[in-house]
């Protein structure tokens, strides 16, 4: 053998070897993009959970009624959320809780709330609550109870404000719209905000999609793949009658098989019937019966091999269908049945 002849034998095998590596690769490759695929669907769950729970998780604060003010009130501090003034979607809404511990004495005694957008809390803030009563900006917020309350009775109130510095003033009110109180009297309040709400479900919605779009690379990856394996393990002889049987559908269903013998009728004298060998087809037709209907005599049909895939051959009956052995063709020209290993 030349040396062209040895660099080329040595190229096509260091070919096939690429080749089985690449295949290899691409088979690896897929593992781990289907890994970091249902990496990604628990990860993106994970995070739109910490970020729905970190929306709804407020910031709570709480006041005491004070006998020298005859109310209570509240510093909120700095409200964060998206500088949008005006009523809209992206208020920050703030919840209220208060419990009349000990109304005044007199009778039809309501509870009014102030939301008041100020940085200085300290500061004499009775030209706001005026303007919050009129309701006519949305930085100053007024609410009030629409029944007389009751003692140790609770009250819920809502706001929806603008990001900013926000004092809370909790004050009883009396039948005349006035403020009322003692030094005696008391009331507690509990409040909610919820600064995140907005930004932490937006987030979340965004991470709960991209959860969604990784579980649908998943499955992809998944049905891929699975194809891929399963081609792998089927066997030669299970492809090539997997061959055989899409030619016998193609060619329609066959007939059921004749029921006399597969052998050629004897063209000797006839005789009284004699018992067929081990092997080898019966030389004579069996006698019937006085009583049993003759059945004709069928003559054993031709048959053909047609090649298949990868030198395999099946076999074709004259009425069109395949015998289910695979056949292999040997060096003599033979054809004989492929033994599996």
């Amino acid at each position: 053998m030349s040396d062209e002849e040895l660099d080329a034998a040595g190229a096509l095998s260091v070919d096939e070897d690429q080749d089985e590596l690449l295949e290899d690769l691409s088979l690896e490759e897929r593992k781990e993009r289907l890994k970091k695929a249902r990496w990604n669907v628990f990860m993106y769950l994970g995070v739109a959970a910490i970020l729905f729970g970190f929306a709804l998780f407020p910031m709570p604060f709480s006041a005491e009624y004070d006998g020298f003010t005859q109310s209570a009130e509240k510093d909120v501090g700095l409200v964060w959320g998206v500088p949008v003034d005006g009523e809209d979607i992206f208020d920050v809404p703030v919840r209220l809780t208060v419990t009349a511990t000990k109304p005044p004495s007199q009778s039809n005694v309501h509870i009014g709330v102030y939301m008041i957008e100020q940085e200085d809390c300290a500061s004499n803030l009775g030209t706001y609550t005026t303007e919050a009563r009129e309701g006519d900006s949305h930085s100053y917020q007024y609410k009030e109870t629409q029944e007389s309350v009751q003692v140790d009775g609770e009250y819920e109130f809502e706001f929806a404000i603008d990001p900013g510095h926000y004092c809370v003033i909790v004050e009883y009110m009396g039948a005349d719209g006035e403020k009322i109180g003692q030094y005696s009297d008391g009331l507690s309040v509990r409040g909610k905000l919820y600064p995140n709400q907005f930004f932490g479900g937006i987030l979340g919605i965004i991470c709960l999609s991209l959860s969604a779009f990784a579980f649908v690379g998943a499955q992809k990856h998944g049905s891929v793949l699975r194809s891929i394996l399963e081609g792998e393990n089927e066997t030669t002889e299970s492809k090539v009658l997997s061959e055989v049987n899409k030619s016998r559908i193609a060619s329609g269903p066959s007939g059921p098989p004749g029921s006399g013998p597969s052998g050629p009728p004897d063209s000797g004298p006839s005789g009284p019937p004699q018992e067929a060998g081990p092997e080898g087809p019966p030389e004579t037709t069996p006698v019937a019966s006085p009583d049993a209907v003759a059945e004709p005599v069928v003559a054993e049909a031709a048959y053909t091999f047609e090649p298949a895939e990868n030198g395999y051959f099946y076999k074709k009956m004259a009425d069109g269908s395949y015998d289910q052995t695979v056949f292999v063709q040997g060096e003599d020209g033979e054809y004989v049945p492929h033994q599996t290993e």
